[in-house]
């Protein structure tokens, strides 16, 4: 399947299944439409049908950058090793 490289709403579809398992951990294929369920998420897989998509965020501003970030932001406070004594 064709990897999602930015968030989107969906403007025309076609049988679209996507594979959401990357940001939810849930394995089963989610149906899209513009009636249902239209948005798209960067990071996801598309796994059946096609469809077109406004663009609504990209890089750091997606769903997926948001928590990369989140968790690049964890690892901030950890201790690096140096020794900070005196």
């Amino acid at each position: 399947g064709d990897l999602l490289p930015a968030d989107g709403v969906l403007i025309q579809g076609n049988d679209l299944k996507i594979d959401e398992s990357a940001l939810t951990g849930e394995s089963d294929h989610v149906r899209k439409s513009l009636d249902k369920d239209p948005l798209l998420l960067s990071g996801t897989h598309v796994m059946e049908g096609s469809g077109r998509m406004v663009v609504t965020a990209v890089g750091v501003n997606s769903q997926s950058g948001i928590i990369f970030t989140l968790l690049g932001a964890a690892g901030d406070g950890e201790d690096d090793g140096r020794d900070r004594r005196g």
